[in-house]
């Protein structure tokens, strides 16, 4: 099977970022995502441009468009979102976003009545009925398809440090998990989810799919629903490891580390240089680590079984794509990712919120809702 490649300008960069719908009386799940894609849609229109549906009618997803700079993305989102919010007050309606819900359960939730929903569904039963978590996906433009599957697995050397970064799901049906990110390893229970195969040429990628389509595990390649994946038709190298980012400056925060990482990594491609990648063990050992730990991860360096606190090693890395950043004119938001290992990563926000209101989770949610409102990660 024949897998075209659209080259994109490089690093250029988009945003995909899954929003939950929550009753502002209760904290719970509202199933409103209908009623609030029906407002949205431009006259004559079949959908809103940047406003979407998602698996669950408690969840709809805001897209930017594809841009040049992290600013950009930022003011394409917050659009959408005023034009969200503008129609849910009105319904006693906020949106939140985080790996999961602290509380509501996943049996009380309605599906989007599409054939694609059902299907999956229909195939995965259980684990599929329970997927009620969110995240944040990002596209960076990529400028030859030789380059997609090298940087795909560079980047997978930094997945923990993005996982750590955005994890924000300890909470799964009002318990505490013990994770930091929970839905990390729920996601992964899906066919064809989790990381990737680590294939050396663009052909071993295209004989995966052809086997995957001739056995029937998918009826396209976007069901390959991989933490990092090449998106052949945008042209880009899609990061999908995120869980749901609470506030626009993590989006920024998370958009720019992606951006310098995937550039950095095609200039020095450019530059004849074998890309460093770790072996699959490591790859998957790193994830449970991040997922388990967050920012207290000691993660795998390197084939040689090296290992570092991945916040110390986050620290040099963002040191070392400060110039990068400045290029891309992305300074100011690589910078909110310190404010992220400053103030801590959501998990360990809503924590502090739980223990502060003796283990509320009413109080969790609030605090969600209250961080998506002002759009910056909350300082103590």
């Amino acid at each position: 099977m024949k897998i075209d490649f659209t080259p994109s300008r490089r690093s250029t960069v988009g945003a995909e970022w899954e929003l939950a719908l929550v009753d502002r009386r209760t904290g719970e799940l509202s199933s409103v995502a209908e009623q609030v894609l029906d407002a949205v849609r431009p006259g004559g229109e079949e959908e809103h441009p940047k406003i979407k549906q998602e698996l669950l009618l408690n969840t709809i997803e805001v897209i930017s468009g594809i841009c040049d700079t992290i600013a950009e993305v930022k003011a394409d989102l917050n659009d959408s979102l005023d034009v969200v919010h503008s129609v849910l007050d009105p319904l006693g309606v906020e949106l939140f976003s985080a790996g999961s819900h602290p509380f509501s359960t996943w049996y009380q939730q309605k599906v989007t009545d599409k054939e694609r929903y059902a299907k999956l569904i229909d195939r995965t039963q259980w684990w599929g009925r329970q997927m009620l978590i969110y995240g944040v996906h990002v596209h960076v433009g990529v400028d030859h398809r030789d380059k997609a599957l090298p940087i795909l697995d560079a980047l997978l050397k930094y997945a923990p440090h993005l996982q750590a970064l955005s994890a924000s799901s300890p909470y799964w049906g009002a318990e505490d998990t013990g994770y930091a990110s929970n839905r990390a390893l729920m996601f992964q229970q899906l066919p064809t989810a989790g990381l990737p195969f680590q294939f050396r040429k663009w052909t071993e990628l295209e004989s995966y799919v052809d086997d995957m389509f001739t056995t029937g595990v998918i009826d396209h390649f976007s069901e390959i629903r991989w933490d990092i994946r090449p998106a052949p038709h945008f042209g880009t190298i899609e990061m999908r490891v995120c869980d749901g980012l609470p506030t626009l400056e993590e989006v920024g925060a998370i958009s720019a580390l992606t951006q310098c990482l995937v550039d950095d990594f095609s200039a020095r491609l450019d530059d004849g240089e074998i890309l460093p990648a770790l072996p699959p063990w490591h790859v998957q050992e790193n994830k449970w680590r991040a997922a388990r730990y967050g920012v207290d991860a000691i993660v795998i360096l390197d084939a040689a079984g090296n290992e570092r606190l991945v916040t110390d090693d986050t620290y040099d890395l963002l040191n070392r794509l400060e110039p990068v950043a400045r290029r891309l004119d992305c300074a100011d938001e690589l910078r909110s990712v310190e404010t992220i290992l400053t103030c801590g990563p959501s998990y360990l926000r809503q924590r502090a919120v739980a223990k502060q209101y003796n283990g509320s989770l009413r109080a969790v949610v609030a605090s969600l809702i209250a961080e998506m409102r002002d759009g910056k990660i909350a300082r103590s």
